[in-house]
């Protein structure tokens, strides 16, 4: 097992003071830099769709944002990199992280921080609307997209020396927004203006926000079939959102169950990530891929529904 996750796949966050760390007391600031990242690439995104629209880019927008988000953030970054739920080769799990950072969220380290300081928040009884999505509609679409959360009392997060010490790794990290300027050199050599913006900047805008939209949504409203006891946000399945989220819409059922690779665990639960793993098992390029079943019970867990 990877240092820094236990059976299930959650995280285990190193304190200054377990008894000083707090997931409530904290203040939302404008991020000067996720802002000009966001907006630019949907002005890119309305540039394109309004003067460059062509079939080519169109289904150059569809290929690569299917592309990064399943195999990059659903595979690479949520279930291999952060929740270990399943083994392959490095070099396999080095083009699937490398996929996930072209979604545009950030890199590997700061993909694992952002989703294990929310968890543990999550985790907590009361935690601060940041994270939890309490907020408005529009509130929320400008802290998660615009600002970020500084906590007064924060924990210190272990994060698992195999990544920490990986070059290739820090490379991603600290070139995380320059990765898409290769792919814009060449979309343009191919289709020009066109192909740049709907294969980048659209891509970038429509993963970016929908990741948002998803997290949004799936901590307010849906399905529940488990609860997580004195955790005071749950989460919530989104029906019909199985396809284009690649299963990760699942959201209760991945807050029960987070280190299981099957995120879609009910008849009618869409999980195309689900099936891309199983065809990389068969081709046996991964292994160990985990269920509710091959994972440790949870006490805190409770079930809603038969």
């Amino acid at each position: 097992m990877a240092k820094g996750r236990d059976g299930n796949g959650l995280d285990k966050p190193r304190f200054n003071s377990q008894d000083v760390a707090c997931a409530v007391q904290g203040q939302v600031r404008w991020s000067w830099k996720k802002s000009l990242w966001i907006s630019g690439m949907w002005i890119g995104a309305i540039l394109g769709f309004c003067f460059f629209a062509s079939i080519g880019a169109v289904l150059l927008f569809f290929v690569t944002t299917a592309g990064v988000l399943c195999f990059g953030h659903s595979l690479g970054m949520h279930r291999r990199l952060i929740h270990n739920s399943f083994e392959c080769p490095p070099v396999l799990e080095y083009l699937l992280v490398y996929l996930g950072t072209l979604v545009g969220l950030g890199g590997p380290m700061t993909m694992i921080y952002t989703h294990d300081i929310r968890d543990w928040a999550q985790r907590k009884s009361q935690c601060h609307d940041y994270f939890a999505h309490r907020q408005s509609f529009f509130r929320d679409a400008w802290w998660q997209l615009h600002c970020d959360v500084k906590l007064k009392r924060a924990p210190l997060l272990d994060l698992e020396a195999r990544v920490r010490n990986d070059k290739f790794y820090q490379f991603l990290e600290e070139t995380s927004m320059l990765q898409q300027l290769p792919w814009a050199v060449l979309f343009y050599a191919i289709g020009g203006w066109g192909w740049v913006l709907f294969g980048v900047c659209a891509r970038v805008a429509v993963c970016v926000t929908g990741h948002w939209l998803i997290g949004y949504f799936a901590h307010r409203t849906g399905g529940q079939d488990w609860q997580v006891t004195n955790a005071g946000v749950q989460g919530y399945n989104i029906k019909f959102a199985g396809l284009i989220t690649f299963g990760e819409c699942w959201h209760n059922n991945h807050h029960a169950f987070p280190g299981s690779a099957k995120i879609g665990l009910c008849r009618g639960q869409t999980d195309p990530g689900w099936w891309m793993l199983t065809l990389f098992e068969n081709l046996g390029i991964a292994w160990n891929l985990k269920t509710p079943d091959s994972i440790p019970e949870r006490k805190e867990l409770r079930r809603l529904s038969n």
